[in-house]
């Protein structure tokens, strides 16, 4: 296998993964923020820009988590699946929360862009460390 540039920096990633755990836990609390905001906090009309950061977001959040708990085991399926469900329950839980904030929506829509951005970082992690 080749070397490549960024295989430094993701083992780096995995042997500190407790900074990947700060890492997570600083999107985690992002998303929290951001979600906790009533609608009023935000120009109306955003569209496809809360999708792309529905989709980012997520990405991230499950990157860093997938760092910190797969850690380079990547042939451990079982800790590929924890990683996968505390992301995509961490979306849901968002969601959730949103339908309690006033002028907020709670949505399918976003759980499924959510998934996506999660399943999309962790065949990403998986591509990288193959």
């Amino acid at each position: 296998m080749q070397k490549r540039w960024y295989n430094p920096i993701i083992s780096w990633f995995e042997k500190y993964w407790f900074v990947s755990l700060l890492i997570a836990i600083f999107f985690a609390g992002l998303i929290y923020y951001i979600s906790d905001t009533p609608s009023s906090g935000f120009p109306s009309g955003l569209g496809i820009k809360t999708k792309i950061y529905h989709l980012g977001v997520y990405f991230l959040l499950a990157f860093f988590i997938s760092l910190a708990i797969i850690r380079g085991k990547i042939n451990n399926k079982y800790l590929i699946i924890i990683a996968l469900l505390v992301s995509v329950a961490y979306g849901i839980s968002d969601e959730i929360h949103q339908f309690f904030v006033p002028g907020r929506n709670s949505t399918f829509r976003d759980v499924f862009i959510n998934t996506t951005g999660v399943l999309m970082a962790i065949v990403f992690y998986y591509a990288v460390r193959e």
